[in-house]
């Protein structure tokens, strides 16, 4: 729990205050040049907080100078690895050029506050150093022929006992005045409203990344291992060697394929997004009418219209609900007859799986199952829609999507 020494040990009050230091370069540099600083007045202080202004200004122009202000403050205004509080906070800065005049002007507001604050923090740092230096030398016996504005009146032992006080003062002003320059800088050099929607649109980019990942892997893995399963327990139950040569043939190319989809998958984890032509596309249903085949399922499939005038999205999408549809029927009915139907009309994209409502009779709670809200997700999406339920005594998948 900190505690009112904690500042002390705190990396990050010290970065803050060399941090407002740097803020001084600039004015003093002007200094050396006009009015001096040997023995400036008050009036000559004030000119000298005065005369930066102007190039800060110009300065903030530059859209690359937000960028070197953000990336430093990010490094000295706050707490990282080198704080020694157990975690980093969020900043809150941005750190790319500015954009809009807005930036600009936010920019220069900015560093008209650093050189500000670092000349008047170099100001109170000078003088409670030498004040702190004063002190040890009024109990050494000599508080020295020049000294701050507060001067010991005399000398001996006690005053070692008020040496460290400057300093302990100078680390409480440093910590609090860098504690107002870390919430500046959140405001004036924070994300513009420009750069919080682009933030949020790639936030929202990546969270449905991630739900087609999963519904990728629901549906390719989903549809393998169902086809497992079906293809054993048909295999057992015939008890023949041949059809058992056969279940364990589609096992193995079921397997291959859902492994080729599992490592494209996990690649797209690990380097980023892949080119979407490698995903299967309606052009080959075929292979997931074949797979349902060889299940023992007897398939009737009809198809209609070119699949390969199909957009691509639409297409590629379509394949994993048409994939989906047979997964369930095999997971919850078995290898019944299903009817599947493809129909690429003028504007729409129509898929239907229908099998014998008895066999699925099992299959009813499924209706709001994870698999399905994944087929009306893809289809909401792609401005379609998805419906499933009894139609008399069967069981019907319907999904349009329009071609445009």
């Amino acid at each position: 729990m900190p505690g009112p020494l904690s500042p002390l040990i705190r990396a990050v009050t010290y970065t803050r205050w060399v941090h407002l230091l740097m803020g001084a370069i600039v004015p003093l540099a002007c200094a050396m040049v006009h009015p001096g600083l040997h023995d400036p007045s008050p009036a000559d202080w004030a000119l000298i907080a005065v005369l930066p202004l102007p190039l800060a200004a110009a300065v903030a122009l530059a859209p690359s100078v937000r960028r070197a202000e953000g990336l430093q403050a990010r490094l000295m205004l706050f707490p990282g690895p080198h704080a020694r509080t157990g975690g980093a906070e969020d900043p809150g800065v941005s750190a790319v050029p500015s954009a809009t005049w807005s930036d600009r002007v936010r920019t220069g507001v900015w560093l008209v506050l650093r050189l500000e604050a670092g000349l008047a923090m170099a100001l109170v740092t000078g003088q409670l150093m030498a004040l702190s230096l004063s002190l040890a030398g009024a109990a050494a016996g000599d508080p020295g022929p020049a000294g701050p504005l507060l001067r010991p009146s005399g000398t001996g032992w006690r005053y070692a006992l008020l040496t460290p006080v400057p300093v302990l003062v100078l680390v409480a002003v440093a910590a609090g005045a860098g504690a107002l320059m870390a919430r500046a800088a959140r405001r004036l050099l924070g994300p513009s409203v420009r750069e919080r929607l682009a933030a949020s649109e790639e936030r929202t980019e990546q969270l449905l990344e991630r739900n087609r990942i999963a519904r990728e892997l629901h549906d390719s893995i989903g549809h393998a291992l169902t086809l497992a399963v079906v293809q054993a327990g048909a295999a057992r139950a015939a008890a023949d060697p041949e059809f058992t040569d056969r279940a364990l043939e589609t096992v193995e190319e079921t397997g291959r394929a859902a492994l080729e989809d599992l490592e494209r998958v996990l690649l797209l984890l690990r380097e980023g997004p892949r080119p979407t032509s490698s995903r299967p596309a309606l052009v080959e249903a075929h292979r997931l009418l074949d797979s349902a085949r060889s299940s023992g399922a007897q398939v009737d499939a009809e198809v209609t219209g070119p699949l390969e005038r199909v957009p691509g999205p639409v297409s590629r999408e379509g394949y994993r609900m048409l994939q989906e549809g047979l997964t369930n029927v095999l997971r919850h009915a078995g290898p019944v007859p299903i009817r599947v139907r493809i129909a690429v009309q003028e504007a729409r994209l129509r898929l239907e799986v229908r099998n014998p409502l008895a066999a699925a009779a099992s299959a009813n709670g499924t209706e709001s199952g994870s698999g399905l809200c994944g087929i009306r997700e893809r289809a909401t999406l792609l401005g379609g829609e998805a419906r499933a339920g009894r139609q008399g005594d069967q069981w019907l998948l319907r999904v349009d999507l329009p071609l445009r």
